[in-house]
């Protein structure tokens, strides 16, 4: 039979050819097979939390979550199906089993929190019992897709929040009584500043106007006084000098009459004492001026020569600056060319070196290439000798000329001295003139009969033995 689940719908499949629980949308169920249908959408529990804080404080919370199975992970899906599915989801038993989870971890965040902190902090409760109650319907595979804690309620006989409630409404009332009497506060200071301000600005307009007439008047005098003061210069200028010191004079006294006009302005009261003052700096300035009148005639003079001692001075600087700059580009050019030395002889260095090295790299390439010849030469003949080291020692010897070496030395060492020598020959009947094979086979003869002579001799010098193959040494008794 083909079952066909709808859209919010799953299939769960157990019987022959299946291991555990199979899982689909559509299925042709054969026989010994078994197969539940079961709603995924979620639903919505509300429930009435009797719960107690830390200070042992009871309160109820009302509250609405929206759970169902998880249906993006299988794993969950197939625990759902396993352990939920065969009861309605909307039967006692699944209610029972969602409101203990919930109740469970509701009590047991809310008493490690005081009343204070799930009455302000509801949002941090809210997350903490959603991620509690989480973690345990995990374990049959039902997600919560939305949860709504409502506003906390007090348990009847125990109205903690109501008082907390109206405790809150007074702080509010008294901090809005506070905010207007501070903000009547800011109004009445803000308006006697501002009549300040217009009394202080009103004041300040009529001192400047004054000040502005006085400083148009003092400008005309001082234009006078300048005039004059070009027309001296031109006629002496030891008598300029003396005029722009009496124009600076004037300038100032100006200044004096504009600072008096002003201190009337301000405070009537301190006329005669700045009048004092204002006197008293007259005849300083009275002084100062006729102390000026015996400095200008050497000013002049003294301006001029200092400005000839500058210009020879900064001649001076310019012309040693130029010569250091000339220096120092030499020291650079020249610490340059040194550089490119170095470096030229760095690079020819490096490269002899990795000439030497490429050289010994393949001198020991080749004698290890040697080495491992020789060795094979030498493994063969050992082989071909049976394993003799003896055999193989003499063949070697023989190869190589060791015995003639070895005679060489003998000679060299007795060289001008007097030896015993043997002298052994073959020669026997009529020498080299005899003919036939019976020449030869005395030419053999010979050759064998100085063989053991000679072998005799490599061992009283060497101490080595000939071969058993090849000959033994006479014994003792036929030595003498």
């Amino acid at each position: 039979m083909f079952r066909v689940a709808g859209p919010s719908e799953y299939l769960a499949i157990t019987g022959v050819f299946i291991d555990d629980v199979e899982l689909a949308k559509k299925k042709l169920i054969i026989p010994f097979q078994k197969c539940v249908r079961f709603d995924i959408s979620p639903v919505n529990y509300e429930f009435n939390l009797n719960a107690m804080s830390i200070e042992k404080l009871p309160f109820v919370l009302p509250a609405v979550f929206t759970i169902g199975p998880r249906i993006n992970d299988n794993e969950s899906l197939m625990l759902y199906a396993k352990l939920v599915a065969r009861h309605e989801k909307n039967s006692r038993h699944v209610r029972d089993l969602v409101l203990g989870v919930i109740e469970g971890e509701t009590r047991t965040v809310a008493a490690s929190m005081t009343m204070e902190q799930i009455f302000k902090g509801t949002k941090q409760f809210k997350e903490q019992v959603f991620d509690q109650v989480q973690l345990e319907l995990n374990l049959f595979g039902l997600f919560i897709y939305n949860s709504n804690i409502k506003q906390l309620v007090d348990v009847p006989g125990h109205e903690y929040f109501s008082y907390l409630g109206q405790k809150t409404q007074m702080e509010v009332a008294n901090q809005a009584k506070v905010d207007v009497a501070e903000a009547k506060m800011k109004g009445v200071i803000g308006a006697k500043e501002r009549e300040g301000l217009t009394i202080q600005n009103a004041a300040k307009v009529d001192a400047e106007s004054k000040i502005m007439a006085t400083k148009r008047q003092g400008e005309g005098n001082k234009e006078d006084i300048r005039v004059k003061t070009e027309v001296q210069m031109f006629k002496n200028q030891k008598d300029a000098e003396v005029e722009q010191s009496n124009a600076e004079w004037s300038k100032k006294k100006a200044m004096w009459s504009q600072s008096a006009k002003m201190a009337e302005v301000e405070a009537q009261k301190a006329v005669s004492i700045r009048e004092a003052a204002l006197q008293m700096e007259v005849e300083k300035q009275n002084a100062l001026t006729m102390t000026e009148k015996l400095r200008a005639q050497d000013l002049s003079k003294a301006n001029i020569k200092y400005d000839i001692q500058v210009q020879e001075t900064n001649a001076q600087l310019y012309a040693k600056q130029k010569a250091a700059e000339a220096v120092l580009f030499e020291v650079q050019k020249k610490a340059e060319a040194q550089k490119a030395s170095a470096d030229a002889d760095m690079y020819a260095r490096q490269r002899a070196a990795e000439a030497e090295l490429f050289a010994k790299k393949k001198e020991a390439e080749g004698m290890i290439e040697l080495a491992k010849a020789q060795g094979f030469y030498v493994g063969n003949l050992l082989k071909e000798l049976d394993g003799n080291y003896n055999a193989l020692r003499d063949y070697l010897m023989i190869d190589r000329g060791a015995f003639k070496d070895i005679a060489k030395l003998n000679a060299d060492a007795v060289r001008g001295l007097q030896p015993k020598i043997n002298i052994w020959t073959g020669a026997t009947g009529n020498g080299v003139g005899e003919g036939g094979s019976g020449g030869a086979m005395k030419e053999i003869a010979g050759v064998y009969s100085m063989l053991p002579p000679l072998l005799q001799t490599v061992n009283d010098q060497t101490g080595m033995l000939p071969p058993p193959w090849l000959a033994t040494l006479p014994s003792d008794a036929n030595k003498n």
